[in-house]
């Protein structure tokens, strides 16, 4: 299973974005959505699944749960906005999708999975602009970051 993750558009949907998160199965957003298109932007590709981060205050989006906890293809995938809010002990989860540092990272820790894909979203400071695959099947799960703009 394909698993697009995307996190920190602010506002932005990019093209090279949605070329990239092409073919998922399931899409995972990790906050700061700010409107409601991008949403609906992303919901033509997959699937969603979609929490609120600190910019997310527009009536359209503010409504967003904190936190999301959902199986895909067999693994257990815990998403908060910031790494900060990931509750502890993380019991029977697998994967751990955040966003807000804007800083793309792939680690595993005490055998969690940890995946911020990034910002898609307008750069920030002399950051790439960034998403996430993340492939669940009977290898494992494997994550990688996509360059979208270096």
């Amino acid at each position: 299973m394909k698993i697009g993750l995307i996190s920190d558009t602010h506002n932005l949907v990019r093209a090279e974005a949605l070329d990239a998160l092409a073919g998922c199965d399931h899409i995972i957003h990790a906050g700061d959505i700010c409107r409601r298109d991008v949403l609906d932007a992303l919901a033509q590709l997959a699937p969603l699944t979609v929490v609120r981060g600190n910019n997310d205050v527009a009536e359209s989006v503010a409504a967003l749960p904190e936190h999301a906890r959902i199986e895909l293809g067999g693994a257990t995938i815990h998403v908060v906005h910031d790494i900060a809010d990931v509750p502890a002990p993380l019991e029977g989860v697998d994967v751990v999708v955040t966003g807000h540092s804007h800083k793309p990272a792939v680690a595993r820790r005490d055998g969690v999975l940890f995946v911020n894909p990034g910002s898609a979203g307008p750069r920030r400071f002399k950051l790439p602009v960034t998403v996430g695959l993340l492939e669940v099947g009977a290898g494992g799960i494997d994550a990688r970051i996509v360059t979208l703009i270096a």
